[in-house]
């Protein structure tokens, strides 16, 4: 038996959109289900995001604290942001959330994992990336604003981050997935065996 996901979608009687704001929307879709009944869904429209999960010579993991005002928590995670172009090449969107977040680059890039973070209420997809390779990036930082001037950063080996997660002490989806995926890969077929950084992402296609 093959355990994939697949594509599906179920018909539409109606469908409106009752708040826009300014990244994201919020959608109502009246949709008919398998005996024949129609059931109100509402969620929430997002664009996308990436996330990279940028380990160091040394096995650690380049983290950011940031607080996060609809959890009313400061989270560890790794470096994201949203696909603010449609279409954009999420390799591409990757490392310039490296850039800007961190002020690093990275030699090499693999697709770690993808993931819809809440998929009963939201359609926001993310691809996490793994970059390895690490330096110092060259220009100016970037000027940070609203949250992200607030922002602390670390590089915590990855032992320490899965001790953690397990613990319950780290909750910021994209890091606890980006950690445990990087754990599970190694005890697998090993770190080069996985998705070159532009492989195809149907979720969010885009152009190379």
């Amino acid at each position: 038996m093959t355990i994939k996901d697949t594509p599906e979608e179920w018909e539409i009687r109606a469908t409106r959109t009752p708040f826009t704001g300014a990244k994201t929307s919020v959608r109502t879709d009246d949709v008919v289900m398998p005996d024949g009944s129609v059931a109100t869904r509402d969620y929430q429209v997002h664009p996308g995001s990436v996330a990279v999960l940028a380990l160091d010579s040394e096995d650690r993991v380049l983290v950011i604290r940031q607080y996060r005002h609809p959890v009313r928590q400061r989270l560890w995670e790794i470096p994201a942001g949203l696909l603010d172009v449609p279409g954009e090449n999420p390799l591409h969107a990757a490392r310039r959330e490296l850039y800007e977040e961190a002020h690093v680059k990275a030699e090499d890039w693999r697709v770690l994992t993808d993931l819809y973070t809440t998929p009963g209420g939201c359609d926001e997809a993310v691809r996490i990336f793994l970059a390895r390779e690490l330096s110092e990036a060259e220009g100016e930082r970037f000027a940070a604003e609203h949250e992200e001037t607030d922002m602390e950063l670390a590089r915590v080996p990855v032992a320490d981050l899965v001790r953690e997660v397990l613990a319950g002490e780290l909750h910021n989806n994209c890091l606890v997935v980006g950690v445990l995926a990087l754990v599970a890969a190694r005890q697998g077929d090993g770190l080069d065996a996985l998705r070159p950084a532009e492989a195809p992402w149907p979720a969010r296609p885009f152009e190379s």
